[in-house]
């Protein structure tokens, strides 16, 4: 039996697990492996979706193991076209503060160590990457927030670092000193892969923390993070639908290098 269709994806973690209505569960096999988690099809705001869980529901994938070839592959198997990464951040400026709703433009990777390609070789190809998140989904996604009376923050630049540690202060201040906004630790290479496949990626970026050097206390914490997550997803579950339904095929480049084959 073929596959359930979707063409708009949701990645992400904690607190969304029953994000879907009448969600059925499915396990897609890769050339790159297996996926984080069974990829959950069902709907939300009517349209048909995917979820993907990115680090397991047991989060038992810490970022840098996450197969991120796996599961972008599988959900472009599934049919999906546009893809929104939701994810925790740290804050870099106390402009920021928890409990903001960040729609970044930018990326900077500092990452080392992930496969960020699927073209190894023979077959190379180049993918443009000089704004690495969809333009036109970015807008979807600002009026969607507006929408919903959570005012989200309109650009701004993601560090991604390794992890699973936090930063030291020294680190964070650095990051800060650069004129970047956030820090998190899974949005490369997961956007870069939806680039090489053509699918469109917006991004969804939820503040838990002030990061280790942006004020003077003991630094982050994994339990601080998860009970701002928890606070807020009420909310960012009502952004999410409401992005599903005003996401539309758009014109955007997004899909200027030719996916791969599937």
């Amino acid at each position: 039996m073929p596959a359930p269709a979707a063409e708009i994806a949701i990645v992400g973690g904690s607190g969304l697990y029953t994000l879907l209505e009448n969600g059925r569960d499915l396990l897609p096999e890769t050339p790159f492996g297996p996926v984080s988690d069974p990829i959950t099809v069902g709907t939300l705001g009517g349209r048909s979706v995917a979820f993907l869980a990115r680090h397991g529901r047991q989060h038992q994938f810490a970022p840098h193991t996450v197969n991120y070839r796996a599961n972008l592959w599988a959900l472009k198997e599934l049919g999906v076209t546009r893809l929104v990464g939701t994810g925790a951040v740290g804050s870099l400026t106390a402009s920021i503060p928890p409990g903001s709703l960040v729609i970044p433009d930018q990326l900077v990777d500092r990452t080392s160590g992930r496969t960020q390609t699927y073209f190894d070789g023979p077959d190379v190809a180049h993918a443009s990457f000089a704004d690495p998140y969809c333009l036109e989904g970015r807008t979807t996604v600002l009026k969607a927030a507006a929408h919903c009376g959570w005012p989200p923050v309109d650009g701004g630049t993601q560090v991604v670092i390794q992890g699973p540690r936090f930063s030291t202060r020294a680190e964070s201040q650095w990051y800060a000193a650069q004129g970047w906004s956030i820090v998190g630790m899974t949005a490369h290479p997961e956007v870069v892969l939806a680039r090489e496949l053509g699918l469109c990626y917006v991004p969804l970026c939820l503040v838990t923390d002030l990061d280790a050097g942006v004020e003077a206390g003991t630094g982050v914490t994994q339990g601080e993070v998860m009970a701002a997550f928890a606070k807020n997803i009420e909310r960012l579950r009502e952004v999410l639908a409401t992005t599903v339904r005003l996401l539309h095929q758009s014109s955007c480049t997004c899909r200027e290098l030719r996916p791969l084959p599937l």
